[in-house]
């Protein structure tokens, strides 16, 4: 086990409302690019697991196996197992945790999965590698990112530009990297995962269905042109992820 902790702080924090929107997150429509290589029997870990709504749906794919959520912040842990209870998904366990610091032996699991995590770490190499341990030879290390620098949106609302150069100061000040998506192949690669798949999925949002750096002022101004954007019915967002499925060889 590598002994290691993280250093960087995760932007978006673990507010009520930030749970609410990861609790949307589903294996389909977050996982879709893994879920083709599941097979029943799989051993998966869900690494930083949130409030653990993809990893209660993945645990449904490998009904003979079995699924770790693993998650930095164990306070939010309650609501997947809660989910587990509701759903009577049986196969799945809630577990706290550091990611660049796993107790697992090598080996242990079929997949190891992370979505939406290395964009908020200080190391995502070091977190590749941590993973790429703990999985079997010939197993799984597949990860999901968002690419910040890459969104679009309509209206040009000159608010959300400036909410976005907010953002890419704010996630580097925190010691992470907005535009992680462009750079996972790389990452995998450096972690010793030369092997793997390259994708690209989009969320799409519309207003109509659904954002000591900057004062209180500039927050309220950035509140208030999101608030702007939501009431036009014309409002769209794509957020763009990239995503990797790496095959250990050795």
């Amino acid at each position: 086990m590598i002994s290691k902790t993280e250093a960087a702080t995760y932007t978006h924090g673990h507010h009520a409302s930030v749970l609410r929107s990861h609790a949307w997150r589903t294996a389909q429509n977050s996982a879709a690019f893994l879920l083709p290589y599941l097979q029943p029997h799989m051993k998966i870990l869900d690494l930083g697991c949130g409030p653990g709504t993809i990893t209660v749906d993945l645990a449904t794919y490998v009904p003979e196996g079995h699924v770790t959520g693993l998650e930095r912040v164990g306070d939010v842990l309650a609501k997947g197992r809660a989910l587990a209870a509701e759903r009577g998904v049986t196969n799945v366990e809630f577990v706290e945790g550091d990611g660049n610091g796993l107790t697992y032996a090598d080996g242990t699991f079929d997949v190891v999965f992370a979505h939406q995590v290395l964009q908020h770490v200080a190391d995502p190499v070091g977190m590749l590698r941590e993973m790429k341990r703990v999985v079997k030879t010939g197993g799984i290390v597949a990860a999901r990112d968002a690419d910040y620098g890459s969104f679009a949106w309509f209206p040009e609302l000159p608010g959300l530009r400036a909410w976005m150069d907010l953002y890419q100061k704010v996630g580097r000040y925190n010691g992470a990297e907005p535009n992680a998506g462009r750079m996972m192949h790389s990452w995998a690669r450096q972690a010793g995962l030369p092997k793997y798949k390259s994708s690209v999925t989009s969320w799409v949002y519309t207003g109509a269905e659904d954002g000591e750096l900057a004062g209180v002022e500039d927050l309220e101004r950035i509140s208030k042109t999101w608030k702007e954007w939501q009431e036009d019915v014309d409002a769209w967002i794509t957020i763009p992820s990239s995503e990797i499925v790496c095959i250990k060889e050795h």
